[in-house]
């Protein structure tokens, strides 16, 4: 029989363990709550009623197909990056790099399927996909590599990539990549020719943008919780995101794990920029990345850095995308109200993840001096 104390000890102790996955759970979601109700004070300032719109807002995202569908359309990009947030966290290293890694793979793909247009589509769509994800492979390969060897800090490096990749793209579709039909009319769009039908990925639905690249990325989901939990190379890379000494003193190669989390980082950001040009925009031109680079980090954050609580969370900053804009339109608020709601939610949601992390440790140290106490 256990003494009085030592018994609610363990009873508090096995409390905490049952509570501690709910209680992270629910704090990405407080964080949320509360950069909305923070948006609710600065519509109630622009003399707008908070209900109305955040009404508005769940009516774009979830109020009809065509809603439904663009919400998904932008959380699968969300999605992919997110994937590779995962694995990169789990290797505890941080990519920033996803807007320029998007751009790279889309770049890739776009002059890939107008190179081989005349490949079927059955061939021609993945290789194209593979090609986006080389090419975005690649451009999270350097800043691997620099942080391996050099240990160069990969937030520095994989941020200055964005700008590269940006600009290298504002210069291809001014140049070699702008389409034939802006020259020959004297337009000159900063937009590359129309990618030939047979790299467009299956609509899914009729008359909405929603295509195959979203089921494509949920099967990545699955891919990537089995290579991170059901695989060696996964469970090294968790170990060196767990403890690198441990992982070093064990026989593990930190810095090849580390590089290996980027790029295959930067490979699902590339595939987002291909599933881009392939299934939505059908050419590549200024603003394909449309923040996702970014938004990517928050929703991997929401889903607990785990690929499959990536989904839902993804499909949830893509609703939050798409009610916005309708918010905008319906109540007439200022486009950068809109963006500050979204920072804010983007700053809730790491903050509770940080804290969360914190928290955590403090738990820990609790159970040590407590076993030390036992002892």
């Amino acid at each position: 029989m256990l003494p009085v104390k030592e018994g609610k000890a363990v009873r508090s102790s096995h409390r905490l363990r049952w509570a501690s996955p709910f209680f992270n759970a629910l704090l990405p979601l407080a964080g949320m709550l509360l950069a909305l109700l923070i948006g609710a004070v600065m519509l109630l300032i622009l003399k707008v009623n908070p209900l109305t719109a955040y009404g508005e807002m769940v009516a774009g995202a979830l109020g009809s197909v065509s809603g439904i569908t663009q919400t998904l359309v932008k959380a699968t990009p969300l999605l992919l990056v997110g994937l590779g947030i995962c694995i990169a966290f789990r290797a505890s290293v941080i990519n920033i790099g996803g807007e320029g890694q998007i751009i790279v793979g889309a770049i890739a793909a776009t002059w890939f399927a107008l190179t081989f247009r005349t490949w079927p589509g059955w061939l021609l769509v993945p290789s194209t996909l593979l090609v986006g994800f080389a090419s975005g492979a690649l451009w999270g390969f350097i800043p691997g590599i620099l942080k391996a060897r050099l240990r160069v800090n990969e937030i520095l490096t994989t941020v200055m990539m964005n700008a590269i990749a940006l600009q290298l793209m504002n210069l291809l579709i001014r140049s070699v990549l702008m389409d034939p039909a802006g020259i020959t009319s004297g337009t000159y769009l900063a937009q590359s020719e129309r990618l030939p039908e047979q790299a467009w990925l299956t609509r899914l639905i009729p008359q909405t943008l929603l295509n195959t690249g979203t089921l494509i990325a949920v099967g990545l989901a699955v891919v990537v919780y089995i290579f991170l939990w059901r695989t060696t190379i996964g469970y090294r890379i968790r170990a060196v995101g767990l403890n690198p000494d441990a992982a070093r003193f064990s026989g593990i190669n930190v810095p090849f794990n580390q590089a290996l989390s980027l790029t295959l980082a930067g490979g699902f950001a590339g595939i987002a920029g291909a599933i881009e040009v392939m299934g939505v925009q059908h050419r590549l031109l200024e603003g394909i990345t449309s923040g996702y680079g970014f938004s990517g980090i928050v929703a991997a954050l929401f889903g607990g850095l785990h690929p499959i609580g990536t989904i839902p969370a993804a499909i949830l900053f893509g609703g939050l995308l798409v009610g916005g804009d309708k918010m905008q339109r319906a109540v007439q608020v200022p486009n950068s109200l809109i963006d500050a709601i979204l920072g804010l939610v983007v700053l809730f949601v790491v903050g509770s993840s940080l804290w969360s992390q914190r928290w955590a440790a403090r738990r820990q140290m609790d159970a040590i001096k407590h076993q030390e106490e036992q002892a």
